[in-house]
This record gives C-alpha cells, sequence and structure tokens, in this order.
C-alpha cells in the first residue's frame, strides 16, 4: 500500500483501477485537495494498493503516516476502471 499525490485529475474516484508504474492498482481512498486556495491545479492524494490488500486498509491495519509518497502528473496515469464503471 503507498499513497499516491496526483498531479490533476485523470478522472478517478474512490475504488477506480489505475496503471501506474506498469502496475495496476485499486485506489482505496482519494481526497481531493486545491480547489479553493491553489496549487494552480487539482491534487488527488490517494491510498492505492493491491487487490488484496484491501482488507488491511479497511480495518485499519496500517499507519497512514508511515505509508511511502509517490508523485505523478494526472498524464502519467492511466485509468483502466473508474469506480462503478465495469470498464474503460
Amino acid at each position: 500500500m503507498k499513497r499516491l499525490i496526483i498531479h490533476g485529475d485523470p478522472g478517478v474516484r474512490r475504488d477506480g483501477v489505475i496503471e501506474y508504474d506498469g502496475e495496476e492498482k485499486v485506489l482505496f481512498q482519494v481526497t481531493r485537495n486545491g480547489d479553493w486556495h491553489g496549487p494552480d491545479e487539482v491534487q488527488l492524494w490517494c491510498v492505492m494498493g493491491d487487490e488484496d490488500e484491501l482488507e488491511d486498509y479497511e480495518k485499519r491495519n496500517f499507519v497512514p503516516h508511515w505509508l511511502d509518497v509517490e508523485t505523478a502528473d494526472a498524464d502519467d496515469i492511466t485509468v483502466k476502471k473508474r469506480a462503478g464503471d465495469l470498464a474503460v
């Protein structure tokens, strides 16, 4: 499980599936920041992981402050499945 900060909005929400750095990851949480007071573009602060990590996320079996943090531009993210969609 990792925290991913996306600069820009590729159009994903919680429970979406993305391809990032050559791997498919599930977004367990998405927090949208920057709509009101900056920065210039919105940032999505996400908690992402593999499907088998969902139970750990739901049971809060992790420490959010100790997650590794990575950043990416919205253009570097490929949306595989939007939340609620069958496929993209």
